[in-house]
């Protein structure tokens, strides 16, 4: 199936006020179309994107969270909808239709007079009261209406249910107490004119009055508002006339005191109401704040031990706290903060960092995207928003932005070659080139009248030329230097242009008379050489093939796809099957049968042209698809962009599942490449057709015989790898496998690095930032300051042990006193002559600070110098007798011993911690979706081994594979990874493909045997497999396995039997010899474990067989049980408990009499359960057996279990499996596990009803320790 491998989030819109919410370890805010739900991960203390929701049609308006239940939210929008929603559940649990001209604005919940109510308010009110568990029905508070100015927003007080504070559009606020008083429109700003507006933007309760609140104005400064007497207790200062602040919110924990975010600066100020200036002024970034919400953490504090409380006359001073006049210790909170330009982040105000940071994201709809031509990493997006972004695909981060706003960008096109420029069209600018190099746009094109640019192309055979089409019914062509080529008039709108890539001067356009045309750009005549006609709506988009000359396909409003053939003059095939107007259109660059469509209808299908199917259905996206996009040197890597404002990445390997296996399995180049026209035929395998493929080749065959096979296995490999971290992996092999540093590339550096590298390339990186000293930096997005560029690059030296280098940045930051600390661990003499040069420093600026430094190295000359020069002579004259006593030089003789210097040969006493930190990186990388990064860490130290297993693990199957081959040395997990990929194969029915990849494996008599079992063919057929897989026919196989029977060799003799002809006798006998070894005493998983390998091979078909049920029960039933066992061996902790539940609800629904009861297994199920809760409540620290509170005979059953799986730590035990990106949130409908009752994050894997999902993570699990479905139908379950 095909897989998203990368999610672009959309930004946060800027033009709502409540568009963030606070719940407990929750926050979300809000795109324009959906809710971005993030939610902390306990295990690494970092909030992490755990759904994105979306129900709403038009913009979001307001979020809230529910005041006590955190799983509830509720939603407003433009289009009229009050929504409420269970994040736990991710689903909507009631929906209002508002009935009214307005749209709710603002929206909120209370308890006044009923259970759980929503609130909402539009226009001048009333406010309406909607009890959502009880239908639609709405009632209003007559205290909270009448109203003449519009309301902004509104607040119930936290404390007083009864009381409600409202912001109007005029400035001015009302409190109303329900069933009480009301006092309104009070608190205008007193600078306003009676007709001007100054909407409240912020409004907040003070938590610990009844009677007080602050907020904000659009263009009036902060306020304290005493509402009992209507008056402004303080109004809040801000440093100068161009701040200004939209948002505010209280922190928790820290009485009276409040955090603002400033619209024009990105400045976070944190305020005390006793004081009308700022404790502190923070700027976090560039842009201005738009809105932002306070998360209170609870710090874990570590425990003192008595003996620090005894304190003697010989114990060292304390430092005072950490608050002083310059310095103010921030409360321990954190601050959601959302900016302008779509940023989103979270702060930690306490440590003052970012825990992240998003730097930039569209916040509207994104119509086009487009690959950088000369580099596969940068993907550019054009967007509603009126910005082009630049993105680096492989962490999803911006690498710059279009200057300016161009009001509505629509389309996209790169300049061919390494040109670095953009062609773009616009809604009413017409249409611009940027130069990205250069920063600028370098030229525009305003003779459209004004009108739409819908579509543009940059013509890649001859760089000079451009094409727009346009709302004004011209397609034009122009010289890049704005000179006009040809002009071809249309009767409509014309939506796409493309050029040809077989012909520079051959052109197709789209057109709203629902007819595309092909023009000729060399012959005078400004009529088309062609026109199609079939579409009965609009024509949209139109695309040339790349691969089949003459071919090019179009999208309309009338939901198909046609595809023309050009040199046939007809119509080559129509695709139905989307609901809505067709928008992006795309080819694939190596198969040129598949084509890629997305359409309003909120879904991507990917076809095969040949027979007009739909092989693929996409559904994660939740608005309109507009941009389709791939590059030839990395053509199964799809970019999709939508109205959701997302960019998602997705990766088109499994259609072309063979290929890379075939590489993998060493066939020949015919079963990897091949021409267009044997691709196009149907029924034939998928071969590779296009340029980068054929390039492959040229440098394969260029190269040495003698490596050929490991650099066609890496080349194939990183040409169908996702980005995410696959070039870096690659790289790190070779370093492992001994490459020069020399030839390592540029981007090594900014990836995962050996750890020898470490200090080399961090040195370099250091003093490339120190080079901002000696030149004038401009950077892209969140580049660095001056003075940032040299605190990145102190603090990379202090980890690098470089402590001198460390200090003298210090010291051109003007931080001496934080260089003189460090200073001695340098040397005592450079500690003395940097605590000279400081003395100096403040001699000059006249600062008796300079007093303690001088009399420390002892340097009187200074001293008195500087009380001579402030005429504090009774001080120099002491000075002077202080030296002639001798103490001076009594002070420089303490320190003629030096300290250790920077550059010795490190303790190998830390490997162990570095080994132990590395581990942590990758466990990081490894539960983020990111395998192959986790991989990296472990090739950084050496370890292989485990690089592998991660890789397998992340269910990177050929990546795994190929890393293995290539490095030679980690046969085990090698053999692994190609044993899961033969799988694969036996689920595509490649069973020749199964049995070349199990042929890699020296000891492969069992596999082979366990592969071909499971092939239901005719007998003609399976001989055929057996001789490939060395076996002998099914006759024989019979024949042997019964003189095994005879010879009571049971193991031997199953092993036979399932591939012969008949493998139900087999299967008695297999089952009778594993039911007398469980009735023994101390079995374990490894006596019965091999023979139920084979037994859970038989052909379905044959297990299926009605005079089979009870055998077929009984087996899945052991199976089971020992699946549970395996489980826990290999550490698959998560599906231990559904493994032993299924083993005893088959024995409960089959009346089966096994030696393993469903009393024995509820018993093992409770100590299990038990331990499982001991370990949960001791996190993160390890469990201890002996501590665990439970019963004597809970605790010997688990012992008993460990033992019969293998015992503690085993050496198979890996840990879960975590599918590379299955933590990728979709818009996609939620499905509940059958196997764990909890939500599937991400893509589901479907059973073999149709309707039962798992998630992919618990479905290779189980596979990998239980051949059969969770259904219980008998049904083998094959994830691979």
């Amino acid at each position: 199936m095909v897989r998203q491998v990368g999610l672009l989030p959309a930004g946060c819109q800027p033009w709502n006020n409540d568009v963030v919410a606070t719940s407990g370890d929750r926050f979300v805010y809000c795109a324009t179309l959906a809710m971005y739900i993030y939610e902390l991960d306990r295990k690494f203390s970092e909030f992490r994107l755990i759904s994105i929701m979306s129900e709403h049609t038009k913009t979001i308006n307001c979020i809230k969270f529910h005041p006590t239940n955190p799983d509830l939210i509720v939603t407003t929008g433009s289009d009229k909808q009050v929504i409420v929603w269970n994040i736990a559940k991710q689903q909507v649990i009631s929906k209002l239709e508002v009935v009214t001209r307005e749209a709710p604005k603002a929206v909120g919940w209370t308890t006044v007079k009923y259970t759980d109510a929503v609130c909402f308010i539009q226009g001048t009110g009333p406010l309406n009261v909607w009890t959502y568990q009880n239908g639609q029905k709405l009632q209003t508070f007559k205290e909270a209406s009448g109203f003449s100015s519009h309301i902004c927003q509104f607040r119930w007080h936290p404390k007083n249910p009864n009381r409600i504070a409202f912001g109007h559009m005029d400035g001015s606020i009302s409190i109303c107490n329900i069933g009480g008083k009301s006092r309104k429109e009070i608190c205008r700003p007193e600078s306003m004119e009676e007709d001007d507006d100054d909407p409240v933007t912020a409004l907040e309760w003070d938590p610990l009055s009844a009677d007080y609140l602050i907020m904000t104005n659009t263009f009036h400064p902060v306020r304290l508002i005493d509402i009992e007497s209507g008056t402004v207790i303080t109004e809040f200062k801000l440093p100068s006339a161009a701040a200004n602040v939209h948002t505010l919110a209280w922190i928790s924990g820290a009485p009276g005191m409040f955090v603002t975010g400033d619209v024009k600066s990105g400045i976070l100020r944190i305020w005390n109401v006793s004081k009308p200036t700022p404790i502190e002024n923070i700027r976090i970034k560039k842009t201005g704040i738009h809105a932002l919400q306070t998360i209170s953490i609870e710090r874990q504090l570590k425990k003192k031990d008595a003996r620090d409380r005894q304190v003697s006359s010989t114990s060292p001073a304390l430092a005072p706290a950490s608050t002083t006049s310059s310095h103010f210790a921030l409360p321990p909170a954190k601050v959601v903060c959302t900016f302008l330009d779509g940023g989103i982040g979270l702060y930690d105000l306490g440590g003052r960092k970012w825990d992240f940071l998003r730097e930039q994201g569209h916040i509207e709809t994104i119509f086009d995207c487009k690959f950088c031509p000369y580099n596969r990493d940068i993907l550019a997006t054009g967007s509603f928003d009126g910005t082009i972004k630049l993105w680096d695909i492989n962490s999803m981060t911006p690498i710059d932005s279009s200057p300016g706003n161009e009001g509505v960008v629509y389309a996209l096109s790169w300049a061919p070659g390494d040109l670095n420029c953009i062609l773009a069209s616009t809604s009413k600018q017409g249409m611009f080139i940027w130069d990205i190099g250069k920063g600028r746009i370098i030229e525009r094109f305003r003779d459209t009248n004004k009108s739409a640019v819908f579509c543009v192309a940059w013509n890649q055979k001859d760089s000079k030329r451009i094409m727009s089409a346009g709302a004004d019914g011209y397609c034009i062509i122009r010289l890049v230097n704005g000179e006009i080529v040809q002009k071809y008039r249309h009767p409509g709108a014309v939506y796409g242009c493309d050029w040809s890539p077989d012909n520079k001067d051959m052109l197709a356009t789209a057109c709203e008379d629902k007819l595309v045309r092909i023009y000729y750009l060399a012959t005078v005549a400004d009529q088309p050489l062609k026109i199609f006609s079939g579409h009965t709506a609009k024509v949209f988009h139109i695309k040339w093939s790349p691969l089949k000359e003459g071919m090019l396909a179009s999208g309309s409003d009338d939901c198909t796809i046609h595809v023309w053939d050009y040199s046939q003059e007809s119509c080559y095939q129509v695709l139905r099957g989307h609901e809505g107007p067709v928008r992006g259109i795309m080819w694939n660059w190596e198969i040129p049968y598949l084509l890629v469509s997305g359409s309003w209808d909120y879904k991507i299908r990917i076809w095969d042209i040949r027979d007009g199917a739909c092989v693929e259905t996409l559904l994660d996206h939740g608005a309109d698809v507009y941009g389709l996009t791939s590059h030839p040197e990395r053509p199964f890597l799809m970019a999709s962009s939508s109205r959701d404002s997302t960019v998602r990445m997705w990766s088109l390997n499994s259609l072309v599942q063979p290929i890379e296996l075939n590489v993998l399995a060493g066939k020949p180049w015919t079963s990897v490449l091949g021409s267009t026209d044997s691709a196009m035929a149907i029924g034939n395998p998928p071969l590779l057709c296009g340029k980068g493929s054929k390039d492959l080749k040229a440098e394969m065959e260029a190269g040495l015989p003698s490596n050929n096979r490991d650099k066609l296995i890496k080349m194939c490999s990183k040409f169908f790898s996702p980005p995410t971290g696959a070039d870096n992996l690659w790289e790190l092999v070779s370093v492992v496998k001994g490459l020069d540093d020399s030839l390592l590339s540029q981007k090594y550096k900014r990836g995962i690095m050996h750890v020898k590298h470490l200090s080399k390339f961090k040195t370099s990186e250091a003093q490339e930032q120190e080079m901002v000293k000696m030149s004038s930096f401009g950077g892209g997005i969140g580049s660095l300051s001056r003075e940032g560029r040299l605190r990145e690059a102190a603090k990379i030296y202090i980890q690098l042990g470089n402590l001198q280098r460390y200090c003298e940045l210090m010291v051109e930051l003007g931080e001496w006193e934080r260089a003189i600390a460090v200073a001695p661990g340098v040397s005592m003499d450079y500690w003395k002559s940097l605590t000279k040069r400081y003395a100096q420093y403040l001699s000059k600026e006249d600062d008796e600070s300079l007093i303690p430094f001088c009399t420390a190295v002892g340097d009187p000359e200074t001293l008195i110098e500087f009380s001579c020069s402030r005429g504090q002579l009774s001080h120099a004259v002491l000075t002077a007798q202080v030296a002639c006593e001798g103490v001076f030089d009594e002070m420089s003789q303490t320190y003629a011993s030096k300290g250790l210097c920077n550059g010795v040969e490190p303790n190998k006493s830390y490997q162990k911690s570095l080994t132990n930190t590395v581990q942590k990186l990758a466990d990081w990388y490894f539960y983020n979706g990111s395998p192959v990064l986790a991989a990296c860490c472990h090739l950084s130290v050496d370890d292989c081994q485990q690089a592998v297993q991660r890789l397998i693990q992340g269910h990177e199957l050929e990546l795994a594979a190929s890393v293995g081959v290539v490095l030679g040395n980690v046969p085990e997990q090698t053999f692994q990874a190609l044993e899961y990929l033969s799988r694969r194969c036996e689920h595509l029915g490649k069973w020749d493909l199964a049995v070349d990849l199990l042929k890699l494996i020296p000891d492969n008599r069992d596999l082979m045997i366990r592969c071909c079992a499971k092939c239901a063919a005719s007998s003609d057929e399976i001989n055929y497999l057996h001789r490939k897989a060395d076996l002998p026919p099914l006759d024989k196989c019979l024949h042997e396995a019964e003189t095994l029977k005879n010879q009571i060799k049971p193991v031997d003799c199953v092993r036979y039997y399932v591939v012969s002809s008949s493998p139900e006798v087999g299967l008695d006998i297999g089952l009778e010899y594993i039911k007398a070894s469980m009735s023994k005493n101390r079995w374990s998983v490894d006596d019965i474990f091999p023979i139920l390998q084979f037994m859970g091979s038989i052909r379905a078909d044959k297990l299926q067989q009605h005079k089979l049920d009870r055998q077929r029960m009984e087996l899945m039933c052991l199976c089971a049980y020992v699946g549970a066992l395996r489980a826990i061996r290999l550490g698959y902790d998560e599906i231990v408990r559904p493994l032993f539940k299924h083993a005893r609800d088959i024995i409960s629904k089959a009346g089966l009499c096994l030696p393993v009861t469903d009393e024995v297994i509820n018993k093992e199920m409770l100590a299990w359960d038990t331990i499982c809760m001991a370990r949960t409540n001791c996190y993160p620290g390890p469990l201890e057996l002996s501590r665990v509170t439970a019963s004597p005979d809970v605790m010997q059953r688990y012992e008993e279990l460990i033992r019969k799986a293998g015992g503690d730590n085993h050496p198979d035990r890996v840990g879960q499996d975590c599918a590379s990106n299955s933590h990728l949130p979709s818009h996609s409908d939620v499905h509940v596990s059958c196997v764990s009752q909890q939500r599937v994050q991400g893509l589901a894997y479907f059973l073999e009803d149709g309707k039962s999902a798992i998630s992919p993570n618990e479905a290779l699990m189980w596979a990998k320790v239980n051949p059969f479905s969770p259904l219980a139908s008998g049904l083998r379950i094959n994830p691979f």
